[in-house]
């Protein structure tokens, strides 16, 4: 076997520390302990300041510079005593991923002494370069003035690596002129007018709720495979999933990965990764091996939207820091492994607020109920009028491998309610009151409001915006993706939407309509208009993407088509109207988004190319040699065995014919890549990678993937999926 797929073994990866027959303490004792969390500011903070700190967290008032200052001396002296030596603006940059600047405290007093220190105005402001970000062309490589700003709403903390740690303060990245060149920056103003909408909502039931903000429980898919053979495999390493690789004979056919007993190797991994995270606050709740050979799940408590989106990028963090300790490499592309499921990242979203309520949960009273209503059908019209912007959240190259393909929601946006929920729209459509018998029906007391039940639903796995009982769960956003924008601009279309609904209910209050029928008015109205996006079946089906179009639901299935619905006439006025978005900033990040597709592929195309001529084809022409001295050997000891070699020989032929069609469908993808790479305006340069380039990769790899299975495995170059997702 050749040295680069040999993975590391079991022993080589152990952790010395694995406490076998020790008890190992409780998350509890040690939670959070990374943490700058209001426990600890509590503890340093003097009772003017930390009282005002909570103010600006919790109601967005302004932070003095006084308070700034106290903050930034007790943030640095606990930093200090847990080893840091630097802080940085941890943000969140247009690229997916997070970015940081490393500071030192020290700072030279009078006479050269070193001194450590740390300002207010450090920890409130620094200035990253903003030209070597994604901007859309809001910045430019001359114009490289952008500022990151401290986000007090969540949590600073102590990132600890072997070379030491930092304190990471959690901040928004703006340009010089104030554009949001972030995921971080939208998501909080649609936190806000998410907050705005809401309470004028429950301003009609008198509640005693301050605040309103959605809640996320970020479900995570991950591959893990040996890092042997993740570093011998260029187009994992590159291009974070396998252009090439003929199936395994054994795949996820038996269905015996699903919910199985956890591997040794990689249990240990996950109880490390745990105990990093919860050191840094991260809750998560849940492990268990998914429906692909070495895929895995994880999953937290749910959390405010905000530090659920930096948590969600500190799991992924350090998920690939620990796993590289265990000889590991994990991989969060959409479709690493061709033919195997691929990996989603499921947004369970809701709304609560700050006396507790969760919002979508059905009550016990006649009101709640129909508050629940309120934001349930406004949600279900957000869904019906805005498809366009939450098929926009969730397009990206890796996605498109994975939508529509048996394993996860197509690219058609439906919402699934369950056959009970749906009867009683149904019957609040119709005016009449639903009927139930079954003792676990709330009853409501109020006419033409129908009864509700709390687990009013089965769960289907196949919808890509599932009612689950007291959330909905957004299952088409992809493993890689930072939630931060798929989120934000869920909020926004439902802020949007209970705008909407207000205005409605409001006009027919003045026509001295009561309070109840008016809300069941509008909501009868809103049902009618928004129930085509509504669908209690098989997703996957054929017979669904037929249905689907005659209800003229959008079915965009590629990425640079579907990214249109940010700059849509009515998608712009929407974030501007709430302030989510300027429409500069959507089409920025419209722009960015093409570009970075269209660099994917190009990155794809070249390594195909590559692989191609230096990996495969130099494998068969080696074959070709062994074997056609081998036939020759054979025809000169047993000329007599002429049909023998006949037989062999046609194994000769088609390895060489796969060979050729391989070096031919390469020449193809050239010119291709030269047409295209000539093309300048972003959305056209995305659509020829989508439609000119990346079909070309489909001949190429049947042929590599034929070549796979007739060369010997002794002269194969590269892993093969039997060995990556079997061997750990």
């Amino acid at each position: 076997m050749p040295a680069a797929r040999l993975g590391k073994s079991d022993s080589d990866t152990q952790n010395s520390d694995r406490s076998h027959g020790r008890t190992a303490a409780k998350v509890s004792d040690y939670f959070g302990c990374n943490v700058f969390g209001q426990e600890t500011m509590k503890l340093l903070l003097p009772k003017d300041t930390y009282k005002h700190v909570q103010e600006v967290i919790h109601r967005g008032t302004p932070l003095d510079l006084d308070a700034a200052n106290a903050v930034a001396s007790a943030m640095k002296t606990w930093a200090m005593s847990k080893g840091a030596t630097h802080y940085c603006h941890w943000f969140q940059p247009m690229t997916g991923v997070t970015a940081e600047k490393h500071d030192s405290f020290i700072d030279l007093a009078e006479g050269g002494k070193a001194i450590e220190a740390f300002t207010g105005k450090q920890l409130v402001q620094q200035e990253p370069d903003a030209s070597s970000f994604p901007s859309g062309g809001l910045r430019t490589t001359f114009e490289a003035r952008g500022y990151t700003a401290w986000d007090p709403t969540s949590p600073a903390f102590i990132l600890e690596t072997p070379g030491g740690s930092t304190l990471c303060i959690p901040t928004v990245f703006i340009s010089y002129t104030g554009e949001s060149l972030d995921t971080k920056t939208p998501l909080l103003r649609s936190i806000e007018a998410l907050n705005k909408a809401a309470l004028d909502i429950l301003g009609y039931f008198k509640a005693d709720a301050t605040k309103v903000f959605s809640t996320v429980g970020a479900e995570q898919e991950y591959f893990l495979i040996d890092e042997g053979y993740y570093e011998g495999r260029p187009d994992l390493m590159l291009c974070g999933r396998t252009l090439f690789g003929a199936p395994s004979p054994k795949g996820q056919q038996l269905e015996d990965h699903y919910f199985g007993s956890i591997r040794e190797r990689v249990f240990t991994f996950m109880t490390d990764a745990e105990k990093e995270l919860y050191k840094l606050g991260v809750p998560i709740k849940t492990r268990h091996n998914e429906v692909a050979p070495n895929q895995f799940e994880c999953a937290p408590v749910f959390e405010e939207a905000n530090v659920a989106t930096d948590h969600n990028q500190l799991v992924m963090d350090i998920m690939r820091r620990v796993a590289a300790r265990h000889g590991l490499a994990a991989l969060f592309y959409e479709k690493p492994f061709a033919g195997v499921n691929g990996s989603g990242k499921h947004i369970n979203w809701s709304l609560g607020t700050d006396t507790g309520k969760n919002l979508l949960s059905p009550g016990k009273t006649p009101q709640e109920n129909l508050q629940f209503l309120i934001f349930l059908v406004a949600t279900i019209k957000a869904v019906h009028d805005r498809s366009r912007i939450l098929r926009a959240a969730i397009a990206s190259s890796g996605n498109d491998h994975r939508l529509g393909a048996n394993e996860a929601p197509p690219a058609i946006i439906s919402v699934f309610l369950g056959a009970q929920l749906t009867r009683v729209l149904e019957d609040l459509e119709k005016g009449v009151t639903t009927k139930g018998t079954e003792p676990e029906w709330i009853s409501i007391g109020i006419d033409k409001i129908p009864p509700i039940l709390k687990d009013n639903t089965d769960r289907n796995r196949t919808s890509p915006f599932a009612f689950t009982g007291n959330k909905f769960e957004f299952r088409a956003v992809g493993s890689s993706f930072n939630i931060g924008a798929p989120i934000a601009l869920l909020n926004a279309i439902v802020a949007d939407a209970l705008v909407q609904t207000k205005k409605d209910i409001d006009k027919l209050l003045k026509t001295k309509k009561t309070f109840k029928d008016a809300a069941l008015e509008v909501l009868r109205r809103y049902y009618k208009d928004s129930k085509a996006v509504c669908f209690e079946g098989n997703n996957y089906s054929a017979q669904w993407e037929a249905e689907a179009a005659k209800r003229n639901l959008s079915n965009v299935k590629t990425t640079p088509e579907a990214l249109d619905g940010l700059v849509r006439k009515d998608s712009l006025a929407l974030f501007s109207r709430l302030g989510v978005l300027s429409e500069t900033e959507a089409r920025s990040r419209q722009h960015i988004q093409l570009e970075k597709y269209a660099k994917q592929i190009d990155i794809e195309a070249k390594l195909v190319i590559e692989m191609v001529m230096t990996h495969y084809v130099p494998a068969a022409a080696a074959y070709q040699k062994e074997f056609s001295a081998t036939l020759r050997g054979v025809a000169e000891v047993l000329p007599g065995q002429t049909d023998a070699l006949k037989i062999q020989g046609e194994i000769l032929s088609r390895v060489t014919g796969l060979a050729a069609q391989a070096i031919t469908a390469v020449e193809e993808i050239k010119k291709a890549l030269v047409s295209a790479e000539k093309i300048e305006e972003a959305r056209e340069k995305a659509l020829a990678y989508c439609h000119k380039v990346r079909p070309l990769f489909d001949p190429v790899r049947e042929a590599v993937d034929g070549l796979e299975g007739l060369v010997p495995d002794s002269l194969w170059p590269l892993p093969k999926y039997r060995e990556m997702l079997f061997r750990i």
